[in-house]
């Protein structure tokens, strides 16, 4: 009998591959569900970038195998980015590493650095992709707990018993702010002591930093404080930034070191991306200051819409959240998320994430993503409440 390899053994389908296919099988039953879970932008790249593919995948001599480190001229632009944005400098040749999406980063920074048994901390809640990726490489996770009381900030005391009750011996820690799926900012005090912290154990820092353009007026990099290429690799996005999640555009940062450890996986594993796509990409990464104020107007107009849904729930939430989520806790009435969901999507005909996903600490929250139409969300609070005036949710 063909069996899986043991490395498959506690991985399960990703929530959302399984939840899409739930979904599709009710539409075909008529149910046209309204999909408010999944973050993937509804908005095209703006024209500029388009219109750079098109003509650069008309040209001839573009469709060969491509650079395992990427093409110069998007290294550069990833470099210019990082200077004007973040007030990191970096070394376009050296210290820079396009990747076909920054989800494959992860299980590159996994299989480059982790051996069987090491210890691996992990947000809860947080992407589970870095609980699967690490897994898959071996490695043993050890899950730090964000809390709302704590702003969803680490707490380094819990984490230093955690470190300490496994002999410090955890090899990489993973961390995500803005954060996802709670939406909250970073500081400058807190990048300090994760830099600090890391260094004062050895643990190589891996930052997901996908979400800093969206509703934020400050994007923030852990590579802006002082000394953090020591211990800090940062991975960051066009996905949501640009609107490119199709086009598959990701990026790792750090030190030369760094680059050429995970390259070492990377160069084994896939080429470079096709060459119209990296100079369409460094087109995107140009765009100035009215790009990402036109694309946070629709989101603010969006999140108006959701606060109004959240508030139809009996949700509560903060305003001061940043990324294309809406995170909120769920009234008292409900066991945990997933019970508010499976109402919402069995008698509404609309989805929202449940929190649990995310680990055990968001299991008394929701998650709404802002990647739909105005009318879409009018038409989901229609259906979740449609006696607006007397406040009843017909449940």
């Amino acid at each position: 009998m063909i069996t899986t390899a043991k490395r498959l053994d506690g991985i399960g389908e990703y929530y959302f591959s399984q939840k899409l296919r739930e979904i599709d099988g009710l539409n075909k039953d008529g149910k046209n569900i309204i999909n408010l879970g999944i973050g993937s932008p509804d908005l095209p790249p703006h024209p500029d970038v388009i219109k750079v593919l098109q003509e650069e995948s008309a040209k001839p001599n573009v469709h060969a195998y491509q650079n395992y480190k990427g093409s110069p001229v998007l290294r550069k632009a990833f470099a210019d980015w990082y200077g004007q944005w973040y007030n990191v400098s970096l070394n376009a040749d050296t210290e820079i590493l396009p990747l076909i999406g920054s989800k494959e980063g992860i299980m590159h920074i996994c299989m480059a650095y982790l051996n069987d048994g090491d210890l691996v901390l992990v947000p809860n809640p947080g992407y589970p992709t870095y609980s699967a990726a690490a897994k898959l490489a071996g490695g043993t996770i050890v899950s730090y707990e964000l809390t709302e009381e704590n702003n969803w900030f680490p707490d380094f005391e819990a984490i230093q018993a955690a470190v300490n009750d496994n002999g410090g011996a955890v090899k990489l820690m993973f961390v995500n702010y803005p954060q996802m799926p709670t939406g909250q900012l970073p500081t400058k005090e807190m990048f300090e002591k994760l830099v600090a912290f890391a260094k004062k154990h050895n643990i190589l820092l891996v930052h997901d930093n996908p979400y800093s353009f969206i509703l934020n007026d400050k994007p923030m990099s852990l590579l802006s404080i002082d000394g953090a290429k020591e211990v800090v690799i940062e991975l960051n996005s066009l996905s949501k930034s640009q609107n490119m999640a199709g086009w598959r555009v990701g990026v790792l940062c750090g030190a030369k070191e760094r680059i050429d450890e995970v390259l070492r996986f990377k160069s084994n594993m896939d080429s470079g991306m096709f060459l119209p796509v990296q100079l369409a990409a460094a087109k995107a990464l140009s765009l100035g200051r009215e790009w990402y104020d036109s694309v946070n107007a629709v989101y603010k107009a969006r999140r108006e819409k959701v606060y109004r849904l959240l508030d139809v729930l009996q949700c509560t939430y903060s305003k001061e959240q940043a990324g294309m989520f809406m995170w909120a806790k769920i009234p008292s009435k409900y066991k945990d998320g997933y019970a508010l969901s499976d109402e919402v999507l069995y008698n509404k005909n609309v989805f929202i994430t449940p929190g649990g996903i995310f680990g055990s600490a968001g299991e008394k929250y929701i998650r709404v993503s802002l990647c739909g139409s105005i009318e879409k969300f009018e038409e989901a609070i229609g259906r979740i409440n449609p006696y607006p005036l007397r406040g009843d949710l017909n449940f």
